[in-house]
């Protein structure tokens, strides 16, 4: 399948990169359609560009790579939605920006996928553990990757 982006041009996706969030994201409750879209082979990072708005794509990273100690517990009801039997089909990402010279990561909304069912939700954190600009790393210290994520 090719897929038309702002951001890559066309790109050539297969069906494991697909995600839908039947319920959207916060704040964008139209947006269901998204390809994971690899950043580099070795990196932490990838894209979720929209399939139905061709301007919209997040950088999105796994947190535990960054903080070993970030845990949510996935509610019951959301397991149910996702058709999550088993966490361990579960993937956690978190969606990030950059503020000033930090990669940062959104701890309070963080994303839960089905990585067999490639079903998504975004869950909304109340406890104030974390912070929804998280500092994940920081960018321009001879990591190319990173600055290129970034950009």
């Amino acid at each position: 399948m090719i897929i038309q982006t702002s951001r890559f041009g066309d790109v050539t996706i297969t069906e494991d990169q697909l995600v839908t969030f039947p319920r959207g994201l916060v704040g964008l409750p139209d947006a269901t359609g998204f390809a994971l879209l690899s950043v580099a082979p070795e990196s932490p990072f990838y894209w979720m560009q929209s399939l139905d708005d061709k301007d919209l794509a997040f950088l999105v990273t796994d947190p535990n790579v960054f903080l070993k100690d970030y845990d949510v517990s996935i509610r019951e009801d959301t397991q149910q939605d996702l058709h999550l039997a088993d966490t361990k089909d579960g993937r956690l990402l978190v969606i990030c920006n950059r503020v000033g010279e930090w990669l940062t990561g959104n701890l309070m909304g963080p994303l839960v996928i089905n990585t067999v069912a490639r079903l998504g939700q975004q869950m909304v954190l109340t406890e104030k553990t974390w912070s929804h600009r998280q500092p994940l790393v920081k960018v321009g210290i001879g990591q190319q990757t990173l600055r290129a994520a970034a950009a």
